[in-house]
């Protein structure tokens, strides 16, 4: 499985962006994706997880109720919607996938995840 991320840039504080991380690989619409981030000088954090089916999501803390992920099982495809963005939430963004030991599961754990895409930079500016 390959993965595609794009879609980060600079946004003011208080603006959205959309993630995008493309999928290659038959197998890929069924296993569980995730969005990872890491800041300058601190270790790779979970951002958000979604399952296979993508009836089941979880979120850090931090972005709770500002980010949305999402999924097109048909284009292979899951989003991070990112609105109000903070200063804080700067970083490089990585998407993640690996398989699933059942239909609902998703991980937070970085060693859970198999394969993994090359990162795009976000920067909010205050």
């Amino acid at each position: 499985v390959q993965l595609q991320a794009c879609g980060g840039g600079l946004v003011q504080a208080g603006g959205s962006l959309r993630l995008s991380c493309a999928a290659s690989g038959r197998a890929a619409s069924t296993y569980v994706m995730a969005w990872f981030r890491q800041a300058a000088g601190l270790k790779r954090e979970a951002v958000a997880a979604i399952s296979w089916r993508g009836d089941h999501r979880t979120y850090a803390i931090s972005v709770k109720g500002r980010f949305t992920i999402s999924r097109d099982k048909a284009k292979n495809t899951v989003y991070l919607q990112m609105n109000s963005l903070k200063p804080e939430d700067t970083a490089v963004y990585y998407c993640a996938a690996t398989r699933p030991y059942s239909v609902h599961d998703y991980y937070t754990q970085e060693g859970s995840y198999e394969y993994w895409g090359q990162g795009t930079q976000v920067t909010v500016s205050s």
